[in-house]
């Protein structure tokens, strides 16, 4: 499904951009994100994986977790992320996660990797198969690997999510 752009997108895309680049003079990355609901905003974030010493501190997590936060759920459907740029594997996982109804932004992968940054190469990586990768991922067999599994079924009082 194609979205048609609309001047509330801009808008919310040109805050994203001023969030990233007023980050970048306070000495974080170069990113900037917001959550919007029914056209308010929910939450921002900026890259704080520098100043916070997080990998996982990017400015779409961060902005998801305040909109978590504030209307006090893991579910964010009827949300929306805007980010300054294209969401990397981590912030399209937590937006998928998320269940964020849509996300919008301007500068792609592809500028991101220009300026340093590994989104691209990530993209990349997950195209090949794990045998390639420069970190080994591999399961180990355990008898008891899925007792958490049993437990959570076994718990009436779990949230679904």
């Amino acid at each position: 499904m194609t979205h048609v752009e609309t001047a509330t997108d801009t808008n919310w895309l040109t805050l994203a951009v001023r969030l990233a680049r007023e980050n970048v003079a306070a000495g974080g990355g170069p990113f900037g994100a917001l959550v919007v609901r029914d056209g308010q905003l929910v939450s921002t974030g900026t890259n704080r994986v520098t100043l916070d010493a997080d990998p996982t501190a990017h400015a779409e997590v961060v902005a998801i977790r305040a909109a978590c936060r504030k209307l006090d759920t893991f579910d964010l459907t009827g949300c929306e992320l805007v980010s300054s740029c294209e969401p990397c594997p981590l912030c399209v996982s937590a937006a998928l996660w998320a269940r964020l109804d849509r996300v919008t932004y301007t500068a792609d992968r592809y500028d991101a990797a220009k300026a340093g940054f590994d989104d691209l190469a990530f993209y990349d990586l997950f195209e090949q198969s794990r045998t390639d990768w420069p970190m080994p991922v591999s399961a180990v067999a355990l008898d008891a690997s899925r007792t958490p599994f049993d437990a959570w079924l076994a718990n009436s009082e779990r949230v679904a999510y």
